[in-house]
């Protein structure tokens, strides 16, 4: 039996998820449309409809696992279900990883200024930069899956226990995890390095610009607050999606404890669904299609109001 708080954070976080799937389903189908107007795919369309398809995939994993360890922990315990949900949960992790790595790389390289000349020889050839790190992910899934096979095969349920049999020391278990999640953490580290630089650049751009007008701020500089403004909440989404996955691993410590590891779901739950309105709302392609989504609604609603009106 869940008590109050636990089936109002459950509550919270089937909220998020059905917010995040249409938010990002909004951003992919706003970029395939525009790509099959266009008859173009540029490297931008595609970060943000792999970013979008992704994070699809890990709310529906994310939910769909949490709440079998919390309603029916007894699937776990029989057949290979387990098996393909850790096996779908590294490939969609990292793909999201790599995916929201490769977009702040591509916003340092397309916005940032810098007159360092390796910062100007990585700008001139973005595109192999991303294909390298393209690279990193599928070295990262070979390091990560034979991890992933040994901790299922040491640690999967048994004898029709349905509760995760934690027997090994807790630095062991630690150390497996950084093992398993090390390229997950070198994308995090790249992915802090060029946000942080790009906020750098962008400060003191803005910096500039205030220093040289008088009067009315310049809308340039406005338009680079507001791209700082978007940055640091990215940064800050990531941050607490990483949170939240630290916290759904130390459940497993302590999987008597229900409320941390519903928890450490709502708050990973977070990220995805956050970053995509904010992505709406900071793009201004993605923020006029959804202002012309809201008129059509809007328009859609008022007929029906009318309809129903005059039935009356």
């Amino acid at each position: 039996m869940l008590s109050i708080v636990e089936g109002l954070l459950i509550f919270i976080a089937v909220s998020e998820s059905i917010l995040g799937v249409l938010g990002n389903g909004f951003i992919g189908l706003v970029n395939c449309t525009d790509c099959v107007k266009n008859k173009k795919f540029s490297m931008i369309d595609f970060i943000l409809t792999g970013l979008a398809t992704s994070r699809i995939c890990l709310i529906l994993i994310i939910i769909v696992d949490g709440f079998i360890k919390i309603f029916s922990p007894d699937m776990y315990s029989s057949g290979n279900l387990i098996d393909y949900i850790s096996y779908l949960w590294v490939i969609i992790n990292q793909s999201n990883i790599w995916f929201a790595t490769s977009l702040s790389v591509f916003y340092f390289l397309k916005i940032a200024n810098f007159s360092h000349h390796i910062f100007l020889w990585l700008k001139g050839r973005i595109n192999r930069v991303l294909h390298l790190l393209m690279g990193s992910l599928f070295i990262s899934w070979l390091f990560t899956f034979p991890q992933i096979v040994k901790i299922l095969k040491d640690d999967k349920p048994r004898n029709g226990n349905a509760a995760w049999l934690f027997k090994e020391p807790k630095s062991e278990f630690f150390t497996k995890q950084i093992l398993i999640n090390l390229g997950v953490i070198l994308l995090f580290t790249l992915f802090l390095i060029t946000c942080f630089l790009l906020l750098i650049s962008l400060w003191r751009h803005s910096r500039r610009m205030q220093l040289n007008v008088t009067g009315f701020q310049d809308p340039r500089t406005e338009a680079h607050m507001k791209a700082m403004k978007v940055l640091i909440s990215f940064i800050i989404l990531f941050i607490l999606y990483f949170i939240g996955i630290a916290i759904e691993i130390a459940h497993f410590t302590a999987p008597e404890n229900k409320l941390l590891f519903i928890f450490g779901m709502t708050t990973t739950v977070v990220y995805p669904w956050g970053h995509s309105f904010i992505l709406i709302l900071g793009n201004s392609k993605l923020k006029q299609a959804s202002l012309r989504a809201l008129r059509r609604f809007q328009c859609c609603s008022l007929r029906h109001r009318l309809a129903v009106t005059e039935l009356c």
